[in-house]
């Protein structure tokens, strides 16, 4: 990534992206969910929303459950495309919870029958490819029908990855797949085509691996918000602000760093960590040939500061400012130790 840039003006682009706007949506349903959560515990919040997927403690064990909706105009253009990446989005979503997928299931509505086949198509071939089972779900079909899409997914985790568990001093990481390429000239970066489906599985299984370590504390998918839009996502549960050095990122070769900042990536995830466990962290990923770099440390400030060689600037500030709205600060921040807990 090139050293001459305007850091000010790149963080007044990034902060007004369509996909930022997009999040920030978010905060009407999040000022619902938000007004009785006051007394409730860690556990309890696991479930509401705030984290990749809800986490219902069932035994010695977490359910995990989420859903993801297609653009619709993406469903028009690309549908086979739509249903794989509908099921591989809810993929990483279980896998940021540190858990491991189970089950899909299906909603879509269409005009085109070929069409529609071919969404079902796609939801079927990423189920084999990462191990699901194509459980059901709904069809329907009719000329006056726009075409959508959802997708729900199941998983379980045995020690749970959550926002809820950052807090400051932890150590912020970024391991995303680089063995891909851009798709067209949009910010989705493609690292599955071609990838034996073991591959696959081998790679997004990392996660939960360390998290039944106790290797790592909390993570997020990389979604279309790009990694700052993700990094605030994972910071703002609890209300924490970080310091990430750009020039840290993990990229492609010669990448162009407002583009790649942008990035929606099918394989990416930011985590935070103790110290102590970095090694082993980056390790695990470098097994599986994924790069994984150090870019930064949560801190108490509840803004996100970004730095590039001398230049630094305050992309965010969530005191100032609520991003999804989905933010329990009333929670205790002391540092989970998380072999008293599930």
């Amino acid at each position: 990534m090139t050293d001459a840039l305007d850091l000010a003006a790149l963080i007044d682009t990034l902060r007004t992206t369509p996909a930022m706007r997009s999040k920030q949506a978010i905060q009407q349903p999040a000022a619902v969910v938000g007004r009785a959560t006051q007394a409730l515990t860690r556990e309890q919040l696991y479930a509401l929303p705030g984290d990749d997927t809800a986490a219902i403690a069932c035994g010695d064990q977490f359910q995990l459950l989420a859903i993801e909706g297609m653009l619709p105009a993406f469903v028009e253009a690309a549908p086979w495309f739509a249903g794989w990446s509908a099921v591989m989005a809810n993929v990483s979503d279980i896998t940021a919870m540190g858990g491991r997928a189970t089950a899909v299931v299906n909603a879509y509505w269409h005009h085109d029958k070929d069409a529609a086949q071919q969404i079902l198509a796609g939801i079927r071939a990423a189920c084999e490819a990462y191990g699901l089972l194509l459980a059901g779900g709904h069809t329907s079909l009719d000329a006056n029908h726009p075409a959508a899409l959802a997708v729900a997914i199941t998983g379980t985790a045995q020690t749970l990855l959550s926002t809820l568990h950052v807090a400051p001093g932890q150590v912020i990481a970024m391991a995303v797949d680089l063995e891909g390429a851009w798709h067209a000239d949009s910010t989705y970066w493609k690292a599955f085509e071609g990838v034996p489906a073991e591959r696959l599985r081998s790679k997004i299984h990392v996660l939960p691996r360390l998290a039944d370590a106790r290797l790592l504390l909390a993570a997020k998918d990389i979604s279309n918000a790009g990694i700052l839009g993700s990094l605030l996502m994972l910071l703002e549960t609890t209300g924490c602000g970080a310091t990430i050095d750009l020039a840290a990122l993990p990229c492609p070769p010669d990448a162009d760093l407002a583009r790649w900042l942008q990035v929606f990536p099918s394989y990416g995830f930011l985590m935070t960590l103790d110290e102590r466990d970095w090694p082993q962290v980056q390790t695990a990923f470098a097994f599986e040939g994924i790069p994984c770099e150090r870019i930064g440390q949560v801190n108490s400030s509840g803004a996100l500061t970004v730095r590039h060689g001398q230049q630094r600037g305050e992309f965010w500030n969530l005191r100032e400012q609520a991003f999804t709205g989905f933010s329990y600060p009333h929670l205790d921040l002391t540092p989970l130790n998380l072999k008293q807990e599930h």
